[in-house]
């Protein structure tokens, strides 16, 4: 007798941006206030990009570059959390259930704190989930690197999805 279990994939997802004068500073979705944003074809959320490639990841999806192309004329100042959306649709397609999302994004200013539950929110909505599976911790790197002084932001993602064993579907074989 065969037992059907569920399958559990983890993903990472990273991305950084440069800072660049006169363009918004978007993350999630939330636009924050700050002397300088984020340099990027689509709105640059680095936030919401490093959420895409975890999902792309855990899913075998491929990931955002493979998606949604900076040479594709398209893709010109998107709105990530739309991308997000689409890639939750995709994962979904597929049979996968988001159970949790955990982002760590670092920036030296400015102070993120004030804007992690409605960037928590966001995401959870982008993706189809309760705001208690997305945990966003905003970090500086202490004055260290180029991050440190100012120079970029980066985000690292980690998510676990879950394929429920009734709904397995064929999909490529594992490498």
């Amino acid at each position: 007798m065969t037992i059907m279990r569920d399958e559990l994939r983890t993903g990472l997802g990273y991305d950084s941006h440069r800072t660049a004068a006169g363009r918004p500073l978007i993350l999630a979705g939330i636009t924050v206030p700050a002397q300088v944003g984020l340099l990027g074809h689509s709105d640059a959320d680095v936030l919401c990009h490093a959420v895409m490639d975890a999902l792309l990841g855990a899913a075998h999806l491929g990931n955002i570059g493979m998606l949604f192309p900076d040479t594709d004329p398209a893709n010109k100042d998107a709105d990530s959390l739309m991308l997000l959306r689409h890639v939750a649709a995709l994962t979904a397609g597929e049979g996968w259930e988001i159970e949790n999302i955990d982002a760590v994004i670092i920036l030296e200013q400015p102070k993120l704190s004030p804007y992690v539950p409605a960037m928590e929110q966001n995401i959870a909505t982008a993706c189809g989930i309760e705001p208690c599976r997305v945990s966003v911790k905003p970090k500086t790197n202490e004055g260290m690197d180029a991050l440190g002084r100012g120079e970029g932001a980066a985000a690292l993602v980690s998510c676990l999805l879950r394929r429920r064993a009734n709904s397995l579907r064929c999909s490529p074989p594992l490498c």
